[in-house]
């Protein structure tokens, strides 16, 4: 089904990882990596207390940063539910903090007009049900062991946990936007997992069916094994707009901070606010969304790091955000070490690196009537350079037919990108409309 307008139209939201990994602040999947046993893990259950978990301040610093959706891990493959689930009591709820977070998230984000999301992991490595395979933390165990361990696991009911959990969270909170599920791994090109689950193990059909039944205007992704509303490339930037079977599709990439979902305390490999706005400007050049991940303290709360990164990104969206709301890419090729957006008969032109004085835009002579730098709207001179003109010692040779060259400042602007304004004349822009 064709996503909502608002999904392609906002482009920008704010991904969270949340859980009992938290606590040990060593990834989001330690209980994998550290091959831990159920029993082991629970020691952070006993010691779940985030006092200082204020979901308005996780929404204002996501609007602030001018995200527009936020997306958050109701339960992630740990099995712990952030909501007061009835199928279990590994919960929020029977945790020493002894409350919904779901729902303080939800009333938190709406009363900032954003739009509400929820990730929910099709993968439990804590319910009884969930058979051992190569993605499970006791996967190198002796085989014996396996599969005396799975002795008398039963899909079918872990199935039937999965499907009343996901109906709990769609009946109970309020209309949900976005549901992003995670994920399949029976036939993956990249690796090969012994006992990989897919689409019968989650019973993919009825589930997607049921979300659609119970939140008729959700938008969901790709990971249920079956094709999905948009696809979601993680951790990786595409190098060209996405297709299937060389059709076009939505897209949003999914990106992180450091590399961890979930708080990694030790984690110094921080990306920069000036690489996370040229990732942002490079996907929706590309027709796609970003998702940024933030992974809070467990204390419940966004670090230093974190929040001063969003509030670098919401200073350069404050002035910039037109080349990415509601824009999309451009029929005109950019010049090097640049990217276009266009929203109507407006082309913005992001320079990923600020070139002497001149910038050369091909194809676009006699299509400009306006042009300014879009963070304080000063004028940018343009024209045309007689193809046939010969350099000279102070003078510029003639461009190739049909180029248009700016004349930018000598300074670099100081904001993470620069952005050029292009307002294109009323033929140009209702040809491009075509």
């Amino acid at each position: 089904m064709p996503v909502p307008d608002w999904f392609t139209h906002d482009r920008f939201g704010m991904f969270i990882h949340w859980g009992l990994y938290s606590l040990p602040a060593r990834h989001e999947w330690v209980m994998n990596r550290e091959r831990r046993t159920v029993e082991d893990y629970e020691r952070y259950f006993a010691r779940f207390e985030p006092d200082l978990y204020d979901p308005r301040a996780w929404a204002r610093a996501a609007k602030d940063a001018g995200m527009r959706y936020v997306v958050l891990t109701t339960k992630h493959h740990e099995g712990f539910c952030l909501w007061d689930s009835k199928l279990t009591d590994y919960t929020a709820v029977h945790a020493p903090i002894g409350r919904d977070l779901v729902r303080e998230f939800t009333d938190a984000v709406r009363a900032e007009g954003l739009k509400v999301g929820f990730y929910h992991s099709l993968i439990d490595w804590h319910h009884p049900d969930f058979t051992i395979d190569g993605h499970h933390p006791r996967r190198d165990d002796p085989r014996e062991e396996v599969d005396r361990l799975n002795e008398g696991r039963d899909m079918a009911r872990y199935r039937a946990y999965l499907h009343g959990q996901v109906e709990e969270l769609l009946t109970g909170y309020g209309t949900i936007d976005y549901l992003f599920y995670d994920f399949s791994y029976r036939d993956d090109d990249h690796q090969d997992i012994w006992g990989g689950k897919g689409a019968d193990d989650w019973g993919a059909k009825e589930l997607l069916a049921l979300t659609r039944r119970l939140q008729p205007g959700i938008v969901v992704n790709d990971r249920l094994d079956l094709p999905g509303d948009f696809v979601t490339p993680e951790q990786y930037q595409p190098d060209a707009p996405m297709e299937i079977d060389g059709e076009p599709v939505p897209w949003e990439a999914c990106q992180t901070l450091n590399g961890s979902w979930g708080y990694d305390r030790d984690n110094q490999n921080v990306k920069s606010v000036e690489l996370l706005v040229r990732m942002l400007v490079d996907g929706v050049s590309k027709n796609g969304n970003m998702l940024l991940n933030v992974g809070p303290t467990g204390r419940g709360e966004f670090d230093p790091v974190a929040l001063a990164t969003l509030a670098g990104i919401g200073e350069w969206m404050r002035r910039h955000e037109r080349s990415i709301r509601g824009a999309g890419p451009a029929a005109f090729t950019a010049p090097p070490d640049a990217r276009y957006t266009q929203r109507g008969d407006r082309l913005y032109l992001h320079l990923f690196s600020w070139p002497f004085e001149h910038v050369h835009l091909p194809g676009l002579a006699g299509k400009v009537a306006y042009a300014q730098l879009l963070h304080d709207a000063s004028e940018v001179a343009f024209r045309e350079i007689d193809p046939g003109l010969k350099a000279s010692l102070t003078g510029m040779g003639g461009q190739p037919p049909g180029t248009l060259t700016l004349t930018l400042p000598v300074v670099r602007p100081d904001v993470a990108v620069p952005v050029v304004e292009i307002f294109l004349t009323d033929d140009a822009a209702a040809k491009e409309a075509e």
